[in-house]
């Protein structure tokens, strides 16, 4: 069977209203900020809707005994936002993912070759084969910096199956890099917009989600 990316767009009307209000030039960036912790906690919700492994137990209520499930918290589940932008989106993940354990990656981009380059990797060595990993990454543009990532994830144990992407917009050019690389992967965002331009800007995209967010 030929797997393919699968990428999802939830139709939740506060994921589209918290969007509308991230792409708006006219947004604060107070504002902006708390768009992304929303987008960041609606779209994790999506992601880990079907991800997280749960156990069965016999509970003992006030009145009686019934069945219930809970989420398995031995489970090794991992975040690894991509910085500095995906730290925007870390705040609304994290309150879903509580217990997971949080390893940045920092990727800077040179403006004139689109080239990403790593100036932080605070991964470890070897992940346990069963660990989840999220990664929060406002933008998938080009698609250079998110392969990166893969690749240092896969090296380490990591199996791509494993891993939900959230982005609050995405382009072609990454989704079919991602697509041709790594096509057990599933991508959850809140709109694909149709280009890139010269620069490696998603149009109409957010601007810069980072400078957005934090102001400068």
């Amino acid at each position: 069977m030929t797997l393919q990316l699968r990428v999802y767009v939830p139709p939740h009307p506060l994921i589209k209203h918290w969007l509308a209000i991230a792409r708006n030039a006219a947004t604060p960036s107070s504002l902006f900020r708390i768009s992304m912790t929303e987008l960041g906690r609606w779209l994790t919700y999506e992601a880990i809707r079907d991800w997280l492994p749960t156990k069965d137990v016999t509970l003992e209520t006030p009145l009686a005994t019934c069945p219930g499930t809970f989420v398995d918290s031995e489970a090794p589940v991992a975040i690894v936002p991509i910085l500095r932008a995906g730290l925007a989106l870390m705040d609304g993940a994290q309150t879903l993912l509580p217990l997971a354990s949080i390893y940045h990656l920092g990727f800077v981009r040179n403006e004139a070759t689109l080239e990403a380059s790593c100036y932080l990797n605070k991964l470890p060595d070897q992940f346990d084969p069963q660990t989840r990993v999220l990664i929060p990454e406002p933008m998938l543009a080009t698609g250079g910096t998110i392969i990166s990532v893969m690749a240092e994830l896969t090296k380490r144990g990591i199996d791509p199956a494993m891993v939900r992407i959230i982005s609050v917009v995405t382009a072609p050019p990454a989704l079919q890099k991602l697509s041709a690389a790594y096509p057990s992967l599933q991508v959850y965002t809140a709109a694909i917009d149709e280009q890139v331009n010269e620069q490696g800007f998603i149009v109409p995209g957010l601007g810069d989600a980072g400078d957005r967010t934090f102001g400068t």
